[in-house]
C-alpha cells in the first residue's frame, strides 16, 4: 500500500490488529511489555535466582509499575493457593513467609 507521500507501508497481522498499516519507523521497534509480563518475568527470575533475567524484566516498566505487578501477582498466587488448600489467604501468606499462625 502506498500512502499519499509515497512511503511504502507494510500490512501485518501478527501482534497487531489485522490490516493495520505499519509505518517504516515502527517495523523494528522492540516489543513493548506490560506490567504483568514484567512482574511475571521478574518474579520467576527471582525464584530461579537469575539476576540477568531480573535486570531485564525490571527494565521493561517503571519501578512503580513493576511493584504494582508484583503485588498483583502475589495476591493472585496467595488466593489460588488458599483455594487449592482450603485455607484462608492469611494462613497461606503467613506459611509461605515462615511466620507463625496468628
Amino acid at each position: 500500500m502506498i500512502d499519499m507521500f509515497g512511503s511504502l507501508r507494510k500490512v501485518v497481522s501478527s501482534g497487531r490488529k489485522a490490516g493495520r498499516p505499519v509505518a517504516p519507523h515502527e517495523e523494528h521497534r522492540p516489543k513493548q511489555h506490560n506490567l504483568f509480563e514484567a512482574a511475571a518475568g521478574y518474579v520467576s527470575a527471582c525464584a530461579e535466582d537469575d539476576q540477568d533475567r531480573m535486570d531485564e524484566a525490571s527494565g521493561w516498566v517503571s519501578p512503580e509499575a513493576l511493584s504494582f505487578g508484583v503485588n498483583e501477582l502475589a495476591c493472585r498466587a496467595v488466593v489460588a493457593l488458599a483455594r487449592e488448600r482450603g485455607q484462608s489467604p492469611q494462613v497461606v501468606a503467613r506459611r509461605l513467609l515462615g511466620l507463625p499462625a496468628d
